[in-house]
């Protein structure tokens, strides 16, 4: 029967001739046109399914790789899905070693399509036997048939990005491009491509983005190995406690450094500007580019390279609660409503105008709190602070039998759940300690003193 005409023959053929993307709203404030090289376009969903599949077929011609063998792979997840649909489509078994700060979503995608996974300590350094390099060196060793990519020094990691990421590149850009920027990990990605660019046209600045943590910048600018500088980090990804000899230094003109914080700001704000739906990396590759534009000039046509797709971190960089917990939401954005989010599942603790004050001391005591609201019939009519009640009872001893009634002061102030932080903040003073929240559903919670300078920190 004659083949039917545009139908790939596997899904390995859909790999590459990704999309090129003008950015919009979130470049207003820059000088010149920045262009978006979207690598989630790729089956596996990152620029990694080009390196792994050349990776693999470089094994294949050179004997290193022979039927029903075992591909073992260190990875931070997105080489590994590469090499999982080439393993798929091509008889292989599938093992990969990652470190612990890698997404859960990263390594549920790998278990769905059939890899063995081995999840080891971040905080080891490379020599460790307990590190995801080691292990993965260790079962190479162990099982017979089996071939170890190392992509981190694999030739075929830059080949694959100087045979096609980089075409792709130039001919998308009409040899326009002046400027390529993208965060730096195994270093095939920016020396494919430099390379190729710069064989094309010399001008054209190759920048790297660096996380801090990472050892690439110093090296770069110094030679020196600075262990110092190692550190860990959240960001996945780019940056390296290692320098991988598919880093090729001389091709990259410059490095810049992003924090996690920075980078996980800027991945959120491509979702909602640009529509763009990416991974970690690909915010701090923006950020890093947005730190350099004072450097740009009208004339520049810039293209940033995004590695990967944000599904594999919905449980992280675009998590509210795993945003906060780090220090990582601004607070223009936060309300009432959500500083009292992580205990509004828990009633208020109040207590009524006739209840003795000793009563009211044993519940604070019990909570440990430091303010409560004064309740009847629903209503707050009054409030109590542990400072002015201690200031009181040094007054008079006997102050623990009366009513609560007799001390309480004016009631904490009301806000809205949609009230921003900052407004909710000047309510704060040395006359009041405390504000109340009343959601949606109408239970009231309290916002104190701590909870703001923890939002505001």
């Amino acid at each position: 029967m004659r083949p039917i005409k545009k139908v790939y023959d596997n899904i390995l053929e859909t790999i590459g001739h990704t999309p090129m993307i003008r950015l919009n709203e979130i470049v207003k404030d820059f000088p010149c046109e920045v262009l978006a090289k979207v690598e989630y376009f790729n089956p596996g969903n990152s620029v990694k399914d080009r390196m792994a599949l050349q990776m693999i077929e470089n094994a294949e011609k050179e004997g290193k790789l022979k039927p029903g063998g075992t591909i073992i792979e260190c990875t931070s997840g997105n080489t590994g899905m590469g090499l999982a649909l080439a393993a798929i489509v091509k008889g292989y078994k599938l093992i990969c070693t990652l470190s612990d700060k890698q997404s859960k979503e990263k390594m549920d995608v790998l278990r769905a399509m059939g890899a063995e996974l081995y999840v080891c300590p971040t905080n080891v350094p490379p020599e460790h036997p307990d590190s995801y390099y080691s292990v993965a060196d260790r079962l190479h060793k162990e099982i017979p048939n089996s071939y170890y990519p190392y992509q981190y020094d694999n030739p075929g990691n830059a080949q694959a990005h100087y045979d096609s990421t980089g075409p792709e590149i130039w001919e998308q850009t009409e040899g326009r491009i002046t400027h390529f920027v993208v965060g730096v990990g195994t270093g095939g990605t920016i020396s494919g491509v430099g390379k190729y660019l710069k064989e094309k046209n010399p001008d054209i600045q190759i920048w790297g983005i660096d996380s801090y943590g990472s050892v690439f910048k110093k090296y770069h600018e110094t030679g020196e190995f600075d262990e110092k500088e190692i550190y860990s980090y959240i960001t996945e990804g780019i940056g390296e406690d290692i320098l991988p000899k598919n880093v090729d230094f001389d091709v990259i003109d410059y490095f810049e450094k992003v924090s996690d914080k920075d980078g996980a700001l800027a991945t959120r704000e491509l979702a909602k500007k640009e529509g763009l739906f990416l991974g970690y990396s690909c915010g701090s590759a923006f950020q890093g580019l947005r730190q350099l534009k004072d450097r740009l000039k009208p004339e520049d046509v810039v293209v940033v390279l995004f590695h990967d797709h944000g599904s594999r971190y919905v449980g992280k960089v675009f998590n509210d609660d795993w945003m906060r917990d780090r220090g990582f939401l601004t607070t223009e954005n936060s309300t009432a409503g959500d500083l009292v989010r992580a205990h509004e599942h828990l009633p208020l603790v109040s207590v009524q105008p006739d209840e003795v004050i000793a009563q009211a001391i044993q519940k604070m005591q019990k909570h440990s709190i430091s303010q409560i609201p004064v309740m009847k019939d629903g209503k707050q009519v009054g409030s109590l602070d542990d400072s002015r009640l201690f200031q009181a009872m040094i007054e008079d001893p006997g102050l623990a039998e009366k009513f609560v009634e007799s001390i309480m002061e004016a009631p904490f102030p009301e806000v809205a759940p949609d009230a921003d932080v900052k407004s909710v903040a000047k309510l704060i003073n040395k006359d009041n300690s405390a504000v109340l929240v009343r959601l949606n559903s109408g239970a009231l919670h309290i916002i104190t003193k701590q909870d703001l300078i923890s939002a505001l920190s």
